[in-house]
């Protein structure tokens, strides 16, 4: 899998040719799990129906099981994920963040979401 990498601003890189991308690793897949989990449901014009249920699942009086659910299988079900080998999330002064540690298809990645 070949992913062209990001800036610390979520901008794509250009004008480095290959060194632009990421071919079969694990950050590439972390990449794309943290890309994933920042598209919310209905954003994307192509496809209204991909997305994040943040507005559904996760975001108002929802409980921890129903949002660590949502979180977690839009988590597993990225391009390259074998396995969630461990997961927690921390609710904290209205700030969610999210930590895992993720089995890939090239090896182990650790995901942080939602940490400034």
């Amino acid at each position: 899998m070949r992913i062209r990498l990001m800036d610390n601003d979520g901008d794509m890189t250009f004008g480095q040719s290959l060194a632009n991308f990421t071919t079969d690793t694990p950050a590439g897949v972390a990449q794309l799990i943290g890309t994933r989990l920042r598209l919310w449901s209905g954003e994307f014009f192509a496809d209204t129906s991909d997305g994040m249920p943040w507005a559904s699942d996760v975001l108002g009086n929802r409980t921890t099981s129903v949002y660590n659910a949502a979180i977690q299988a839009r988590i597993a079900n990225t391009e390259g994920v074998s396995s969630i080998t461990s997961y927690s999330s921390t609710l904290n002064n209205r700030k969610l963040t999210v930590s895992a540690e993720v089995q890939t298809n090239y090896g182990i990645t650790t995901i942080i979401f939602g940490e400034s």
